[in-house]
């Protein structure tokens, strides 16, 4: 047990060391490399999203879990095939009794599987094109679309790069620690001084910086997405198993209302 637990140590370190790296060629340049392209991230047209509250008439996600409920905005408007592939798995009742499989000291959580070690049983809703967007950041509360596989050629393989899917299985990003220096880096390298600040003050995991596809913002039951993230696991393959099944009850699409209680389902 003690060699898991230093095992994780050592791999959010290499986490916080990455996620400043990130953040220092992500911040200092307006092109940010999508693998075999480019998406283009400009501080004068980038809109932090995340940060405002959800308005009325957006679509949500109502997830129950064992660990209590959590909400969160959706952005077809960024990421439409992310997101149309989440709904339609959600309407159908696909998520219904699936695992919690992944929680990482405190930095995130991966569910949506229907076995316990992160395995899916079908394979035809895993290659969504990854979607990326200057709007959408892996701050904490954000669901990302797990990568499920990599289209590469040779000339990719030894260089970087290729073509990314992702499926229905799906991250929630809590944060990883925010040290002084840390901080200190972030605003030292910083082009776009409110991006830096929004990680500094909401948190999140930096190093996730256009990686992943985003597909909403948790608004309600951050509590939630803070205990899924602290889970006792027991690493038995690839993925830090939970110890005890979490499950998800349910995933509700509705749309948001003022009231929120009295959302559309």
């Amino acid at each position: 047990m003690k060699g898991n637990k230093n095992a994780v140590r050592m791999v959010l370190i290499f986490t916080l060391i990455m996620g400043i790296m990130t953040l220092m060629v992500m911040l200092s340049s307006n092109a940010k490399q999508n693998n075999s392209s480019y998406i283009t991230v400009d501080p004068t047209t980038m809109k932090l999203v995340q940060l405002d509250p959800p308005k009325e008439g957006d679509p949500i996600a109502i997830v129950d879990t064992t660990l209590g409920e959590f909400r969160f905005v959706l952005y077809p408007q960024y990421s439409p095939n992310a997101v149309k592939n989440f709904t339609d798995l959600a309407e159908s009742g696909y998520y219904n009794g699936t695992y919690v499989f992944d929680s990482v000291s405190g930095a995130y959580s991966s569910a949506g599987a229907p076995n316990k070690d992160g395995s899916v049983n079908d394979t035809s809703h895993e290659a969504v094109e990854r979607e990326l967007h200057e709007n959408l950041w892996p701050f904490k509360g954000a669901v990302c679309s797990m990568t499920t596989s990599v289209d590469r050629g040779v000339k990719e393989f030894l260089f970087g790069g290729g073509k990314y899917f992702n499926g229905s299985r799906f991250t929630i990003v809590n944060t990883i620690e925010f040290d002084e220096q840390m901080k200190d880096d972030i605003r030292e390298v910083s082009e776009s001084k409110e991006l830096g600040e929004a990680f500094i003050k909401k948190g999140g995991i930096p190093n996730f910086s256009q990686q992943m596809t985003v597909i909403g913002q948790t608004y309600e039951g951050m509590d939630v997405v803070e205990k899924l993230a602290s889970l006792e696991t027991s690493d038995k393959g690839s993925y830090s198993t939970p110890k005890e099944d979490i499950l998800i009850n349910s995933v509700e699409i509705a749309v948001y209302a003022e009231n929120d209680e009295q959302s559309e389902k």
